[in-house]
């Protein structure tokens, strides 16, 4: 499976995003390294990590260990909104932790307090200026904390990760991210949606796959990014499998409008 063709969404200054990565939240210690260690072996060739979430280091043992090439694998982490104005600490302990001299993309986690959200932004644009972060972007914004931004620097976001999934899915949402270049990425896609949805399991059912392998290849159709998480080596793998078949347009519609 690692030779699957992942589709990918391309950021600005051409760094490559795959469309399915690997969350860790909550997966600390021994459970962290061996799920990120599994995943690497299924195949996934993005990890999501936080200085919030404290497994840093098991990421990066795990990228290290697993004998993939760094540069094959993009890496995220995020500043804690707690850390506006260490910026640059921050995220120079991050790299210590991952053991690695650059991230793929670094997010500012939660929009910290009134009025700093600005220049954390520009601190955010110098240090991927200066090459500790190949792109820099935003978690839990809105679409006008976007704009303001965007406004006082010229620069918008990369990213914008979001608790996301078809019961949430908003397509004015979805089409003001469009519309600004900022790419949609969603986390919890399985805790926002009921898979025992008559909807989910006939669909599931007529491509003789799980629900929740189409509440993620659905994102993908969408061009949405998603990163289930699981320490479990069977489902790891299973919310991997989601490049084998397609949803035709009528599924899609049906599966957007459980946001209903």
């Amino acid at each position: 499976m690692t030779n699957v063709a992942q589709p990918a969404v391309e950021l600005s200054g051409g760094t490559r995003m795959p469309l399915v990565g690997f969350g860790t939240w909550q997966a600390t210690g021994r459970a962290g390294y061996d799920a990120v260690r599994t995943a690497l072996d299924v195949g996934y060739r993005h990890l999501d990590t936080a200085t919030m979430y404290g497994n840093e280091a098991e990421v990066g043992r795990a990228v290290r260990d697993s004998g993939v090439p760094r540069e094959d694998i993009f890496v995220t982490t995020k500043l804690p909104p707690d850390r506006a104005g260490r910026e640059r600490e921050t995220l120079q302990a991050s790299l210590t932790a991952l053991d690695t001299p650059y991230v793929d993309l670094w997010l500012i986690h939660w929009p910290p307090s009134a009025g700093e959200s600005v220049e954390v932004w520009r601190e955010f644009l110098a240090l991927r200026d200066a090459g500790l972060t190949r792109a820099v972007g935003v978690s839990n914004y809105s679409t006008g904390q976007l704009d303001e931004l965007t406004d006082a620097t010229g620069e918008t976001p990369a990213v914008n990760q979001i608790r996301w999934g078809p019961a949430l899915y908003d397509p004015q949402r979805a089409a003001e991210h469009r519309e600004r270049g900022v790419v949609l990425e969603g986390y919890s896609p399985f805790k926002t949606t009921d898979l025992t949805d008559p909807v989910l399991t006939r669909i599931a059912g007529a491509h003789g796959v799980t629900p929740a392998q189409v509440v993620l290849r659905w994102h993908v159709e969408h061009g949405f990014v998603v990163i289930p998480k699981s320490v479990t080596p069977d489902r790891i793998a299973s919310n991997f499998d989601v490049f084998g078949f397609a949803l035709p347009a009528d599924e899609l519609a049906e599966i957007d409008a459980l946001a209903g």
